[in-house]
């Protein structure tokens, strides 16, 4: 059974393991633990994990954005969407955005955003079945690495 809870300090190898995953390559992990450490007490951060019994099989990252435009309403950046490969097609992704939503919404946010790469045909599926609509919009990034 799937249970969605906040990631903890003890879930890190786990959570850096799927990230791992997410990337295709290492992550940091002494620097993602220092990252940890300075938000997990920041209730703008919100890491979810998504457990089959012990095991971490999902996680997501939603950050809650203060604006000052209109209504002044927050929106809620999703970042970090994973589902571990051996349990996809199986709820794990909808349950995480689920409770996602949920938390934005009792937030009092105005909407949820995120990007998926082009290239991810089946996640983009997934995302408009729970209700994201693409909208045509041109995203820009800029790396410093």
């Amino acid at each position: 059974m799937i249970t969605i809870k906040r990631i903890t300090y003890a879930d890190l190898p786990d959570l850096c393991q799927l990230y791992n995953e997410l990337i295709g390559r290492d992550t940091n992990y002494s620097k993602l633990e220092g990252v940890f450490k300075s938000i997990q007490y920041n209730d703008n951060y919100i890491i979810l994990g998504a457990f089959n019994g012990e095991d971490l099989v999902g996680s997501l990252m939603g950050i809650i954005c203060h604006d000052l435009v209109g209504e002044c309403k927050p929106f809620m950046v999703i970042e970090n969407v994973i589902v571990s490969p051996h349990v996809r097609r199986q709820g794990v992704g909808a349950k995480l955005m689920q409770e996602i939503e949920m938390i934005a919404r009792e937030r009092d946010c105005y909407y949820m955003i995120f990007v998926s790469g082009e290239q991810r045909k089946e996640a983009h599926v997934f995302y408009e079945k729970l209700g994201f609509k693409e909208e045509k919009v041109e995203g820009y990034r800029k790396h410093f690495y």
